[in-house]
């Protein structure tokens, strides 16, 4: 469901997946589905190589508040650029999308740059099933899907899914880029209170972000925008076994 808006250079070499970095399907997922159907769509039509950069704000966001490296949660990893830079610097990354075209392409990165061993795809309808686990960091950037799924629900297990210590990061579009598959379209886009107020949490959060910057963005064929981000990055404060999911 990561739709990036940020293109890998056009000389990346292509790549393809092998059986040893396969991804699996979450138990509960199912064949297909509204959601699956539309991302296979959406990613068949991408070039490979597209969205295999980081998101400039999420790789700013972990070098500030989470130098060390620990384990990652990548909700809606689409071609794996934010999974594939996190493992490049020692994180041990579960990246989830719904459509299998998109986590192929994340295996086959992954094996590419010598990071297959950190990088885990896991086909999930998160609207669902969820990973099981605490991670050091949970991340769903872009989390934005024309498909009606139980969106706050989501992101509320993403929260619980956050260890102790841990960082939480939400990162959505503020506007629409030239190139979306939302232009056209009439999008609210709420304020980074509103996001973080729809999570529901206790008072055991540490507010690190929250806040609308603004960022000059490439999209296809070099195409670039000026576009707004809306950043929340929540630190999980409580010790082990004080908060119940």
């Amino acid at each position: 469901m990561h739709t990036p808006d940020t293109a890998a250079p056009d000389t990346a070499a292509p790549f393809a997946a092998t059986p040893d970095t396969a991804p699996r399907t979450a138990p509960g997922t199912p064949a297909d589905s509204e959601s699956g159907a539309f991302w296979e769509r959406h990613y068949a039509g991408l070039d490979a190589h597209w969205g295999t950069s980081p998101n400039a704000v999420l790789a700013g966001l972990v070098t500030d508040l989470a130098p060390t490296p620990g384990t990652a949660l990548d909700l809606g990893c689409g071609h794996g650029g934010d999974a594939l830079w996190l493992a490049g610097r020692g994180w041990d990354v579960t990246a989830v999308d719904v459509a299998r075209t998109a986590l192929d392409r994340v295996a086959a990165g992954a094996r590419a740059a010598g990071v297959a061993e950190r990088v885990h795809p896991v086909r999930h309808d998160l609207a669902l099933t969820f990973p099981d686990g605490r991670f050091d960091l949970v991340c769903a950037t872009y989390f934005h899907t024309p498909v009606e799924i139980p969106r706050a629900q989501v992101l509320r297990r993403a929260a619980a899914a956050v260890a102790p210590g841990g960082l939480l990061v939400v990162v959505e579009h503020g506007s629409v880029a030239p190139w979306s598959w939302q232009n056209g379209t009439e999008v609210r886009f709420p304020a980074p209170e509103e996001v973080r107020a729809a999570l529901d949490l206790g008072p055991d959060w540490l507010t690190e972000r929250c806040h609308t910057p603004q960022r000059t963005a490439t999209g296809p064929g070099g195409r670039t925008a000026t576009v707004t981000d809306i950043v929340v990055a929540l630190r999980r404060t409580d010790r082990p076994g004080d908060a119940a999911d």
